[in-house]
C-alpha cells in the first residue's frame, strides 16, 4: 500500500545514524577475501545483529576461506515459501587500507573500503528486517540469509551452499550494489570464464640448429588470432588473453609459452559454444602441444521470464514508494549468476553509488535507505507466482 510503503521509508529515515553507525563497525572490520582470519570479527558483529533480531545463525566453515554465515527466523511457520537474502562480506582491499583510505562521512557521501561492495548491503539487509518488525508487518515468504566471505575470489567454496539454497527458494534478493551514480538494477549479469592455454615445444638453439626445434610462442601467437577471432560484441561475447609468457632466453627456441585468457557471455548457450570452440583449438606447428583448461565459472544472469517477473515486481513496489528503477547489464559476475540458474534472482538491490574495486568507493546514504524501503518490500511481498525452469 502506498501509505504503508511512505510510512516504511518514514521509519527508516529514523534509522539514518544507526544504519552508518553500523556501517562504520562493518568498514572498520578489515576483512579482504584472501585472508581468512580476517573474517571471524565481522562475522561475530554479524551474528549479533542477525540474532538480535530473532534469527538462529549457523557458521558454515570453510576450508581456505573464512567460510559463510547462514541464518534463518527462530520462529517459524512450517510448509511457508522461502526467499534468499544473498550477499557478501568479503572484500578486495588488503588489511591498512584505512590508513589511506579512511571510513569518513561527508554530508550525504559515505566513503571507505567495502562500503559500497558490500557492507553497506549487509546494513540494508539488517535495517530492511527491523523496519519490518518494528511495523508489525506479517511476511508470507521466509527471509534465510546468506553471507560468504569468498564471493570476490570466486565462490569456489561458497557456491555450493549458494546452489543449494537456491534451489529451494521462491526468489532471491541479491544484496551486491547497484551499478554506477544512477542506482540502476542488474537484471543482466555476463557469465564470467577463465581458460588457460599452455603450448608445449622443444627447445633448440637459435642459431646453431633451429630447425631441430618447436617454438611454443610461434604456436601461441597462432593460438591467440583465433582467440580473439571468437569475440563478437554485437552478441556481447568477449574474449581477451589478458597475460603471456614464455620462453628461456632470446637465442633459445621457446620449448613452452602460455595464454590466460578472461571470457565473457550474456548466454548460457554462447557459454556452452565458447568453451567448446576454446577447448577444440587445435595446434598447427608441427612438433607442438597445446593444454587447454578452464572453465565458464560464473554463468551469465538472463531476462528469464521468472527474473523478468521478479524485476516487474520491484518496479511496482519501487513507484509506490515514489522511485523511478531502471534495469541493465553488468559485464561482472556475482552470486546472483548462480542463484538465478535455480529460481527467480534479482540483483543489484544494494546501495546507490560507486567505485567499486577503486580509490573513490562511497555510496549515498539517502538513496541506499530509499533500496532499504524497497528491500523491505521485496521482502513482505507474497509468493512469486511464475515457475522457474530449473537448471
Amino acid at each position: 500500500m502506498p501509505g504503508f510503503a511512505q510510512q516504511l521509508l518514514a521509519t527508516l529515515e529514523r534509522q539514518r545514524g544507526p544504519m552508518l553507525q553500523l556501517l562504520e563497525r562493518l568498514a572498520l572490520i578489515e576483512s579482504p577475501s584472501s585472508d581468512a582470519g580476517t573474517q571471524l570479527p565481522v562475522q561475530r558483529l554479524i551474528s549479533d545483529q542477525l540474532q538480535a533480531l530473532g534469527f538462529r545463525v549457523r557458521p558454515l566453515p570453510g576450508s581456505s576461506t573464512g567460510g559463510a554465515l547462514f541464518a534463518s527466523p527462530a520462529k517459524r511457520s512450517r510448509g511457508q515459501p522461502v526467499q534468499l537474502l544473498l550477499g557478501h562480506y568479503d572484500t578486495v582491499w588488503p588489511v591498512g587500507t584505512l590508513r589511506d583510505m579512511p571510513f569518513e562521512v561527508d554530508g550525504n557521501v559515505v566513503r571507505g573500503p567495502g562500503v559500497f561492495d558490500m557492507k553497506g548491503g549487509i546494513v540494508q539487509i539488517v535495517f530492511a528486517l527491523q523496519a519490518v518488525a518494528a511495523l508489525g508487518a506479517e511476511i508470507t515468504v521466509t527471509p534465510v540469509i546468506l553471507l560468504n566471505s569468498d564471493e570476490e575470489i570466486g565462490s569456489r567454496e561458497s557456491t555450493r551452499h549458494i546452489r543449494r539454497l537456491a534451489r529451494i527458494a521462491n526468489r532471491a534478493l541479491v544484496m551486491e550494489p547497484s551499478m554506477g551514480p544512477e542506482g540502476t538494477i542488474k537484471t543482466t549479469r555476463k557469465g564470467v570464464g577463465r581458460f588457460t592455454v599452455r603450448a608445449r615445444g622443444k627447445a633448440a638453439h637459435a642459431g646453431l640448429d633451429p630447425e631441430s626445434g618447436a617454438s611454443a610462442i610461434l604456436e601461441l601467437s597462432h593460438v591467440i588470432q583465433k582467440l580473439f577471432g571468437l569475440n563478437d560484441p554485437q552478441q556481447g561475447v568477449s574474449v581477451n588473453v589478458g597475460t603471456i609468457d614464455g620462453g628461456i632466453r632470446p637465442n633459445v627456441i621457446a620449448p613452452e609459452s602460455t595464454a590466460v585468457i578472461d571470457v565473457r557471455v550474456k548466454s548460457q548457450a554462447d557459454a556452452e559454444r565458447i568453451t567448446a570452440a576454446i577447448a577444440g583449438i587445435r595446434p598447427e606447428t608441427p612438433g607442438v602441444e597445446l593444454d587447454i583448461d578452464g572453465f565458464i565459472g560464473r554463468p551469465p544472469l538472463e531476462p528469464t521470464p521468472a527474473n523478468q517477473a521478479l524485476w516487474q515486481l520491484a518496479r511496482e513496489l519501487g513507484t509506490e514508494l515514489e522511485l523511478t528503477l531502471e534495469e541493465g547489464l553488468a559485464g561482472g559476475g556475482s552470486d546472483g549468476s548462480t542463484a538465478s540458474q535455480y529460481t527467480a534472482t534479482l540483483d543489484g538491490l544494494g546501495p546507490v553509488g560507486d567505485g567499486a574495486h577503486a580509490r573513490h568507493e562511497h555510496l549515498l546514504i539517502d538513496r541506499t535507505i530509499e533500496r532499504t524501503a524497497l528491500l523491505a518490500m521485496l521482502i513482505l511481498a507474497p509468493p512469486l507466482k511464475v515457475i522457474h525452469e530449473h537448471a
